[in-house]
């Protein structure tokens, strides 16, 4: 089994490790080593009074996170994995520790009998299964979401710089507004470039969508609101997504019971009007003296519902859709926009936390980089500066990755695309944050689930040269090498399509005869220090090749539109050689190669001429 880049890390890690020297060194080393192994960690950050902690509950599908100004809504609270249901251990800035536990109802206590000036951070232990996958870290509101440098922007989100405060993904709430300012736009993207998020690990939530007064269902302008976000923060965000956290958390953290779901239906049997009516101003819906449900249940129902939520679910009692409780709390997570229909990759708070969780290792790897990155421009001596400089040279951005961290191809172009060493144009754009969104090949490729193997090798033919030929022209400049990343990952579905297709599409047919090549001018062109080591190794494949398909790099009798594919990226390749000083027989070598894989096209990919 081919190991994965957290595997790969993890060595990495240890045997850097084992030769340094110093003691704080090897420590921080051993703790990158560490949190590949632990749950990834989420923090969830926010406005103040955006609605943040409220969702921290319904994503515990517990009580826990204060909704008030309490002591606690001022620290940075992690909810953990822990055997020790209710646990909680508080971390001071002295680096003292002392302990507490959770209320009954699982609730955070308004007193931690510690003053809340000398705590660090709160770790709550939860027998949660889901936590042992993913911890979710609740950090104090803000009053904006500007942060002018990272110091600022960590401070604020996760209470101080330390590195084992980094989180390695983060849902944004935001307030629900009527569009996304300019200023709005570039603050956000400022706090996530700060904090070392970007498109693969950063979700944002646009809260509290039903507290507009003037709709019945608030959903259409949300999801047009959503989707447009979405557009202008695509290169920050891995979705927009609409919730109404409230009802998120009312279904999932405490569902409703037996008196409440009595009360609604009371009220679902008065007159629909009337009703409406009361609701337009909720402080006399919860003081009107003629309803016939106590005012005490009412003033919980607001709470616990809101408007919308109350509306929502006396519709549903009118209409036959729930007969109990337990239907009741289920129509209200789904009218909450919590979670996707059916098995949807996007467009839910529940789509993007399965989205991180599948993708842990590689965002905890990916952590990993950036934080040993970091550790190896530390200062040093002796024999530890020579291990940290092996290490950075292993870990040189500016290099293509490593094919053992394969997995991170696409993050890293993505991360590159938001940082803007990497520029696309617009479909090159959609193509790329389609492949960070998505898992499934055809949905990368955006093609429907299911599509047939061909078709996928055939798109994913169709986007490498696109990718070739951009690496290409940024040859030697990071965004050449993100460009090559993303190519490598193409050629790989086309790899997989073709080996996993049926039919003689798929399987490739008859070899095509190889092209006979003028092997001597071949050979001067390869030995030329001119040529990148990439060429070479191209030319050293069109020299050995028995058939065509292998000449050109391409799987063993490939179809004739992929072999077209790989015929005009090598084309491309070589084009970039003929503008360079080569003595002359080298560069007519190298333009009877770019009229040869011209050639080759043409004649192999359907519409060419």
């Amino acid at each position: 089994m081919t190991a994965g880049p957290a595997d790969l890390l993890r060595r990495l890690c240890e045997t850097t490790s084992a030769k340094l020297a110093g003691a704080e060194l090897r420590e921080r080393v051993a703790q990158v080593r560490a949190d590949l192994d632990a749950p990834l960690r989420v923090a969830v950050a926010g406005a103040v009074s955006s609605g943040k902690s409220t969702l921290v509950n319904a994503l515990l599908g517990l009580p826990v996170a204060p909704v008030d100004a309490g002591e606690c809504t001022f620290v940075v609270t992690q909810y953990e994995y822990g055997e020790d249901d209710g646990r909680i251990t508080i971390e001071l800035t002295d680096g003292g520790v002392a302990h507490s536990r959770l209320l009954p109802g699982h609730r955070l206590p308004a007193d931690l009998g510690v003053d809340v000036a000398r705590v660090r951070r709160l770790r709550v232990a939860l027998d949660l299964p889901s936590l042992r996958t993913v911890t979710i870290v609740d950090t104090p509101g803000m009053n904006t979401v500007t942060a002018a440098n990272e110091r600022a922007a960590r401070n604020m989100l996760f209470g101080s710089e330390d590195e084992d405060d980094r989180a390695q993904a983060m849902i944004y709430v935001l307030r629900y507004v009527q569009k996304f300012d300019d200023t709005t736009l570039s603050e956000f993207r400022g706090l996530t470039d700060a904090c070392g998020m970007s498109c693969v690990n950063t979700l944002a939530v646009l809260g509290q969508v039903d507290r507009r007064g003037d709709e019945d269902d608030p959903w259409p302008t949300a999801r047009r609101l959503a989707a447009k976000g979405y557009q202008d923060l695509r290169t920050s965000v891995f979705d927009v997504v609409p919730v109404i956290g409230l009802l998120a958390e009312t279904a999932r953290a405490c569902p409703p019971g037996a008196g409440e779901f009595e009360a609604l239906s009371t009220l679902a049997g008065l007159d629909e009007d009337d009703l409406e009516d009361y609701l337009l101003d909720l402080d006399d819906f919860r003081t009107a003296s003629d309803l016939p449900v106590p005012a005490g249940t009412r003033r919980l129902l607001v709470e616990r519902l809101h408007r919308y939520g109350i509306a929502t679910a006396v519709g549903a009692l009118r209409r036959g859709e729930v007969s109990d409780a337990a239907g009741l709390a289920a129509h209200l997570l789904e009218r909450s926009g919590y979670s996707s229909a059916g098995r949807a990759a996007t467009g839910s708070v529940a789509a993007g936390i399965a989205h991180f969780a599948r993708r842990a290792d590689h965002l905890k790897a990916l952590d990993a980089l950036t934080r040993l990155r970091r550790i190896a421009r530390s200062p040093a001596l002796g024999s530890d500066r020579s291990t940290l400089d092996a290490l950075a040279a292993q870990l040189d951005e500016n290099k293509p990755i490593a094919t053992a961290l394969g997995g991170l191809r696409i993050f890293a172009a993505a991360e590159a695309l938001g940082r803007g060493t990497l520029v696309l144009n617009e479909e090159m754009t959609a193509e790329l944050l389609r492949m960070a969104r998505h898992d499934d090949p055809a949905e990368q490729l955006g093609l429907p689930a299911g599509a047939a193997a061909a078709d996928i090798a055939a798109a994913a033919t169709a986007a490498s040269m696109r990718w070739r030929t951009l690496a290409m022209m940024n040859e030697g400049r990071a965004g050449g090498h993100r460009a090559r990343d993303v190519l490598t990952v193409l050629e790989d579905v086309v790899i997989a399509a073709l080996a996993d297709g049926s039919g003689p599409a798929a399987a490739g047919g008859t070899p095509l005869p190889p092209v006979r090549v003028d092997r001597a001018a071949v050979e001067a062109l390869r030995l030329s220090p001119m040529v990148p080591a990439d060429d070479r190794r191209a030319l050293e494949l069109l020299l050995s090749g028995t058939e065509l398909a292998t000449q050109l790099g391409a799987p063993p009798s490939a179809p004739r539109a992929e072999v077209a594919g790989y015929a005009a990226g090598l084309a491309a390749r070589f084009r970039v050689l003929t503008h360079r000083p080569l003595p002359i027989r080298q560069r007519r070598a190298a333009e009877t190669l770019c009229e040869a894989y011209e050639t080759i096209w043409s004649q192999c990919h359907p519409d060419g001429s």
